[in-house]
């Protein structure tokens, strides 16, 4: 059996501060492999470049990943600030459409961080531009210095509801995680189910309620170590059997509230 095609969404860079780039993590495209059985495709995310149909007709399943960039305030009808930092218009005119048109149709998406967050807004939620700033909050932010496994180091526990969907999948209500964020969810979007949570209270897992396929996003980072990793090897391997029944051509018939 052929192993399913994952697009993984990337991000613009500047290398040597003059070479434009598109590019996506190592760990990601190795998540997608050892973890998820995939074949890794890394996307350019410039709508200028490619189109929905045609990722749509391409790839079995999508990885949303993470990226300095943040998703533009505009997106969800907030006027743009310094703390909402930087920001990607040609992922955000991509990333969007392209969510809101796999879980229409049920081909599986997996959202990390950015993506989870894109996720949200994609379903018509809002951002906080900065966790850390509110009343009450932690710093999720990645750790400023260390080694690589230092900053990926677990940091804090997200606890998930009770017989729902991440719940299943990991065995287990609560898990380690690393946080290498800086914004979260504000307000919810349609059918976003926060599914898990920090200590603090920020979201951390969400899911798409009666969206006909796999919809799992976290706001932590699960690439890191994926094919060891106890928490981000389940994840990663139901998103993977997901995209392979995508692959083999079993479509999502009923909605369900699960994944």
């Amino acid at each position: 059996m052929a192993r399913p095609v994952i697009g993984i969404i990337g991000n613009s860079y500047l290398i040597n501060d003059e070479y434009p780039a598109h590019a996506a993590g190592k760990m990601n495209a190795e998540a997608v492999r050892y973890a998820a059985s995939g074949v890794p495709m890394i996307i350019p995310s410039d709508p200028a470049l490619v189109q929905v149909d045609e990722l749509i007709a391409i790839c079995d399943g999508f990885v949303f990943t993470g990226g300095r960039p943040n998703v533009h305030p505009e997106e969800y009808g907030e006027a743009e600030t310094k703390a909402h930092g930087d920001f990607d218009r040609a992922r955000d005119r991509i990333a969007l459409p392209l969510i809101q048109a796999c879980v229409a149709m049920g081909l599986p998406i997996l959202g990390i961080c950015r993506g989870f967050q894109e996720v949200n807004v994609a379903m018509g939620g809002s951002l906080y531009p900065e966790i850390r700033d509110l009343p009450g909050r932690d710093n999720h932010r990645m750790p400023p210095d260390g080694s690589l496994s230092e900053k990926f180091a677990l940091r804090h526990r997200v606890t998930f509801t009770e017989g729902g969907p991440f719940h299943k999948i990991m065995g287990q209500r609560e898990v380690q995680t690393n946080t290498l964020h800086g914004q979260g969810i504000k307000d919810a979007g349609a059918g976003v189910v926060i599914d898990g949570v920090a200590p603090d209270g920020t979201p951390e897992a969400i899911y798409i309620a009666d969206a006909p396929g796999f919809t799992l996003s976290v706001q932590w980072h699960p690439e890191w170590q994926a094919d060891i990793d106890p928490v981000s090897k389940p994840l990663f391997a139901a998103f993977g059997a997901a995209a392979a029944a995508w692959a083999e051509g079993e479509r999502p018939v009923a909605a369900r509230k699960s994944a």
